[in-house]
């Protein structure tokens, strides 16, 4: 018999190790551009902004093509979205230096990408010319279109004509009748909100609410616009269009953790009313003044979840936030699609490589088990509880819980008793099409936390960028207003917005009571219209009562504001005090504050056709906004104008 060869094991060895260096080499240059596409704007975080503007102009005739679609990418992230107004020009503002790619569409001309640089400090000028296809063509592309149309209606977006369907209340825009039924794939939800409505001071003298920070209704309302398309009228909760934007407030002395400002101006949508506006500053606390954080990414990996504008934005997301974390933090993260697990144990903050590589290995597919993911979020949040710390749950979701444990009552419920146990919930909400905004509101407000809808990654620069600490860390909870009003200088009042928020009178003295949380930095302003005592104008009253009469002891004042509040760890609230005349508040002109606030009320008033916008109109909101934009550092109230411009012309 033969003997067997034998191997020289020593000698074989080395080639083997060559051939896996080569493997590991092939797999990194493989996977950099993979690893470049998902930081493609990490220079977002430190960097310096531009703006890109020109005019979209037909190649033949030079005429100005209004709303052309413009789309902004840096490899596949979607940096930026807007449209040409009425005379062709655009603007995209606040944008990371660097190298993009631009797409620009219209129906009927052909696509155009072109690539550009933006430099800081400048504006990009970039003129675009669009060619128009010939008519075969063109009827080729209007079948493409109608799908393309019925794909977007999915989604929530798409507008080709302004016929207006109404569907379960809420008004959306459709193509054309062959492509109404795929309205019926549009599942987003949204609670019936019913307008705040004028009350007579004799009748009802205590106006009582919770503070609200969330803004995630602005960013929604935004992806509407950008899809071309009108928001629902659920959608739009014009506190938190009002609340997204900071405002020109001092900052709090004596110890206080906010402070507050008043004025007075007359309302233009009915010039026999005054608009009296409330201010609170939160207390801007330097990054090494904010306690450890112990965060739990809670991370939706359904399959619902596997859309550009969902799991791989919301990855890019958590990106920025932990290129902002510090030593001190720690992040472990919690997924769940059909089941829920635990992909990163609790890690600190400068092991930034592990936690983006825990990022970068999220996949969707399956249905959506979200309570069993809170329940194991919260018990890994309590396992790394950091005592005076910010111990937080973060969810990022599109909302779609579908299995499991997923009554509302019963998520609010373990939500609310987490809460007591200092373990507080942000959520972070993603995609279209399937968007439970009513549940992730409700579960937010249940968690003393925020609440943010991220459209593209420049929203996720905002909320994890320049607002990190004022998202992730409360200065003060349970905030709650409770407003009084002298019947001798007010004959009525209206609170605009704050319909979710309303509180009973006796609600404000009760610390039992959970209301709203303000985080570091952050500003709350809340608008009143109020009709003076000696207009003739009839309001919504009462018969007199025949038992007792109300004795009206008058006196110089208008109105007496009072906020009560707990820090993060206390149970019994603190009481502020504020007594004003309306000269104290009154200014000869409107600030600046005033004018932008009221215009972005106004303009809430007018998308949700409120039968209190008087002579509101996107004509005159557009000039007031303009004239208040302001420094604007990062540009979001330019942008404001663009949405203007842009609900103005789809209503035409």
């Amino acid at each position: 018999m033969k003997t067997p060869k034998r191997i020289n094991m020593t000698k074989n060895l080395l080639p083997a190790s060559i051939l896996l260096v080569l493997t590991l080499l092939l797999t990194i240059s493989f996977t950099i551009p993979v690893e470049y596409s998902a930081k493609c704007c990490s220079n977002a975080l430190y960097g310096e902004f531009g703006n890109l503007e020109g005019t979209v102009t037909d190649q033949k005739t030079g005429d100005p093509i209004p709303s052309a679609s413009l789309l902004l990418y840096q490899t596949s992230c979607l940096i930026a979205s807007g449209h040409s107004d009425t005379d062709g020009t655009f603007l995209l503002s606040g944008i990371p230096t660097g190298s993009y790619l631009l797409e620009v569409t219209k129906p009927g001309y052909k696509q155009l990408k072109k690539k550009v640089i933006l430099t800081s400090g400048n504006s990009t000028k970039q003129n675009i010319t669009l060619q128009r296809v010939h008519q075969p063509e063109a009827q080729e592309d209007s079948v493409t279109e109608q799908k393309s149309y019925a794909m977007m209606m999915e989604m929530g977006g798409g507008k080709k004509d302004s016929r207006v369907s109404r569907m379960g209340g809420s008004i959306g825009l459709y193509p054309n009748d062959d492509c109404q039924s795929a309205v019926d794939f549009n599942t987003e939800s949204y609670d019936l909100i019913r307008e705040n409505g004028f009350k007579k001071v004799l009748d009802n003298p205590l106006s009582t609410f919770s503070i609200d920070v969330d803004r995630a209704s602005y960013s929604n309302i935004r992806r509407f616009l950008n899809n071309h398309t009108l928001p629902y009228k659920d959608a739009i909760r014009i506190e938190e269009m009002v609340n997204y934007f900071d405002y020109d407030y001092p900052q709090p002395e004596n110890g206080d953790p906010f402070s507050v400002t008043l004025e007075m101006g007359e309302c233009f949508w009915n010039r026999n009313h005054q608009l009296v506006m409330i201010g609170i500053q939160g207390k801007a606390m330097k990054g090494s003044e904010i306690p450890p954080a112990n965060l739990v990414f809670l991370v939706d990996v359904s399959g619902s979840m596997d859309e550009p504008n969902k799991l791989p934005l919301l990855k890019q997301s958590f990106k920025i936030l932990v290129n902002n974390l510090r030593p001190v933090d720690k992040v472990a993260m919690v997924v769940y699609a059909g089941a829920a697990g635990c992909v990163l144990e609790s890690t600190p903050g400068d092991h930034k490589e592990k936690i983006m590589m825990s990022l970068d290995n999220l996949k969707a597919g399956g249905s959506t088990a979200g309570g069993a993911g809170i329940r194991l979020a919260y018990q890994i949040a309590r396992q790394n509880y950091i005592s005076g710390g910010n111990n937080r749950v973060i969810l990022a979701t599109d909302g779609d819980f579908n299995i499991g444990a997923s009554s509302d009552a019963e998520m609010t419920r373990l939500i609310e008793e987490k809460r007591n146990e200092g373990v507080f919930l942000s959520v972070l909400g993603f995609g279209m099409g399937n968007y439970k905004d009513s549940k992730m509101e409700q579960i937010s407000n249940a968690g003393n936390g925020n609440y943010a809808y991220i459209d593209n990654i420049l929203e996720a620069k905002k909320v994890f960028g320049e607002e990190l600490w004022g998202t992730l860390f409360t200065i003060a909870k349970d905030v709650k207003i409770q407003v009084e009003f002298n019947p001798e200088k007010v004959k009525a009042y209206r609170l605009i917005g704050y319909e979710n928020r309303m509180l009973k009178k006796e609600d404000f003295n009760n610390d039992r009571k959970d209301a709203g949380d303000i985080g570091s930095g952050h500003t709350v302003t809340a608008l009143y219209e109020v009709i003076p005592s000696d207009s003739e104008e009839s309001v919504p009253n009462v018969d007199p009562l025949e038992y007792q009469q109300a004795d009206i002891t008058g006196g110089k004042n208008l109105l007496t504001l009072k906020l009560r509040y707990k820090e993060p760890a206390d149970t019994v609230s603190k009481l502020i005090t504020h007594r004003v005349t309306a000269t104290q508040i009154t200014r000869k002109s409107l600030s600046e504050n005033l004018k932008f606030a009221s215009a972005v009320a106004a303009f809430g008033m007018v998308l949700r056709d409120s039968e209190f916008k008087g002579d509101a109109a996107f004509d005159n909101i557009l000039p007031l906004a303009l004239k208040s934009v302001g420094s604007d550092k990062f540009g979001y109230r330019r942008e404001f104008v663009q949405m203007v411009e842009t609900a103005g012309l789809l209503t035409r």
